[in-house]
């Protein structure tokens, strides 16, 4: 009995010293780290809602580019703003709409990005909309003349301002499915109607502006309750306006009927001239093997409908908490890890492209790059990129990562490389490891990318410290690695198209002169 009880006790020291031994005091102290002492909330509301929108060569922008490094450098991080190229300088102003006839209402809407100011009185205009029905080109032309000295409706009335989802809850489902028929119809019509112009709708606001137009006013629906995407204007000198659904459909519905409305629009904005564009790379240098590279990534710049919450400002939030984090518990890593924070990604991956471009010593010593961009919520998918035996090493740093972060991801390998959409598109091409971690929905696409709804009260702080847990991790278990990450491609899949077998993406040159004639 006496050894049985022995025999129990040593059982039981030895499990304890081999859990011990798997426990992992750089994980331990990170989780810790993050759910205790977080700077997410804080730093969200400077960058947010004090610093605000981030279009490329606007002073926000370079605002964000300063903080970001007086963060980092109060953090006891290396970090440094390199310029890459210049950009149309631009700063938005106050954008005041308001229908003056038939009655007396202020509209919800804002001038678009990089349109010219108007003066301090304003335009003041009747409405049209384009005819309902246009033959062709040449009775296009012949009403042409009709849009001088009037505001223009580019945009097609949308027949419910309720999102799909609302109906599917509320609706018959034969009241559904006539709604829907109904839409389908209308696209169609308005979509050949724009054809039959003879020019596309990207083309449309240049020729009326020349035909003396004095003013186009549009409304990018995102499908969802009082969202609409905000980008940029294709006017050169009169007003570029986007009205929120509800006052663009009164409008649009007063014009076709008769009742001629009339609009009073000030948009107020400043040229700058050509100015500078950054990429903000901070950096905590590896002891062992300095020239090899763990890199964070998130690009920093945003539209600027909204203030840019979820797209990006939740993924420069992760990985700047994960430098923060890595710096505390974690300050001599094995290999340098590196984050940037990319300008101009939404333009077409230009901080990123002009990043890899400028530094191939970088590039070849990358061992991982980790990427997020896709909105607030925690990681649900990793892909292996197209990386042959990404499996291997990713799998080995996400045993690492508490189940509670794990259990939500899925993963495929090796998966295929990216041929753009986020920042690790412009490092997979060059054959570097990079991983986008990507994100679940939280109606990322309806309510905040690219629209006026992309505000702080969006993130959801939760998953945000999620993904910061998740990341610091990857980085320590990739830097600590005793192998170098494989770069081996896999045969990519047939291209269903074409029946030829895909190819890896090539790099692609950045812009680097923005908007600059």
């Amino acid at each position: 009995m006496k050894s049985r009880f022995i025999l129990i006790c040593l059982f039981f020291l030895s499990a304890s010293s081999l859990f011990a031994q798997q426990q992992d005091a750089v994980v331990d102290a990170i989780v810790e780290e993050a759910n205790q002492n977080s700077m997410l909330e804080p730093l969200a509301h400077e960058l947010m809602d004090f610093i605000g929108p981030r279009l490329v060569g606007s002073p926000q922008m370079k605002q964000a580019h300063d903080w970001a490094v007086a963060k980092y450098e109060s953090w006891d991080i290396d970090a440094k703003n390199e310029q890459w190229g210049q950009w149309r300088g631009w700063q938005r102003g106050i954008t005041h709409i308001d229908m003056i006839e038939p009655r007396v209402q202020s509209l919800r809407g804002t001038q678009l990005a990089w349109n010219p100011s108007t003066s301090d009185k304003g335009v003041t205009a009747a409405v049209i909309t384009l005819p309902a029905t246009i033959a062709d080109s040449l009775s296009f032309q012949q009403w042409l003349p009709s849009v001088k000295g009037k505001f223009v409706l580019l945009s097609m009335l949308q027949p419910t301002g309720r999102p799909d989802y609302n109906w599917e809850e509320f609706a018959t489902e034969t009241s559904f499915e006539k709604m829907k028929q109904d839409r389908d119809e209308k696209t169609k019509a308005w979509r050949q109607n724009i054809r039959n112009t003879g020019y596309s709708s990207r083309a449309l606001p240049a020729l009326l502006e020349a035909a003396g137009a004095a003013g186009i006013v549009t409304s990018n629906w995102s499908r969802g309750f009082g969202v609409n995407k905000i980008f940029s204007a294709r006017t050169e000198a009169i007003p570029t306006v986007d009205l929120e659904l509800e006052d663009y459909g009164m409008l649009y519905r007063l014009a076709a009927s008769g009742h001629t409305p009339k609009l009073h629009v000030v948009a107020k904005s400043k040229e700058l001239g050509a100015v500078p564009t950054f990429n903000t790379i901070a950096s905590i240098k590896g002891s062992e093997l300095p020239d090899e590279y763990v890199i964070l990534s998130a690009h920093f710049d945003s539209w600027d409908g909204g203030t840019g919450a979820t797209d990006n400002g939740t993924g420069t939030l992760v990985m700047m908490e994960a430098m923060r984090i890595l710096k505390k518990v974690y300050p001599n890593p094995k290999r340098t890890i590196l984050v940037g924070h990319w300008g101009s990604e939404e333009q077409g991956l230009n901080g990123s492209r002009a990043f890899v471009e400028d530094h191939p010593e970088i590039v070849a010593g990358t061992q991982a790059l980790f990427n997020q961009d896709n909105g607030t919520g925690r990681v649900v998918r990793l892909s292996g990129g197209g990386f042959l035996h990404a499996y291997d090493y990713l799998s080995r740093w996400l045993a690492a990562v508490p189940k509670d972060i794990t259990q939500h991801i899925e993963t495929t390998f090796p998966g295929t490389p990216a041929r753009g959409g986020s920042d690790y598109a412009s490092f997979q091409a060059a054959g570097a490891p990079g991983f986008s971690l990507s994100s679940l929905n939280w109606s990322y696409w309806n309510y905040t990318w690219h629209t006026n709804r992309d505000t702080y009260d969006k993130i959801v702080f939760d998953d945000v410290r999620n993904n910061a847990i998740l990341t610091a991790i990857l980085a320590y278990k990739a830097s600590e690695d005793p192998e170098r990450a494989s770069r081996e491609k896999s045969v990519l899949p047939i291209n269903s198209r074409t029946g030829e077998a895909r190819e890896w993406p090539t790099p692609r040159q950045p812009t680097r002169k923005g908007g600059i004639d």
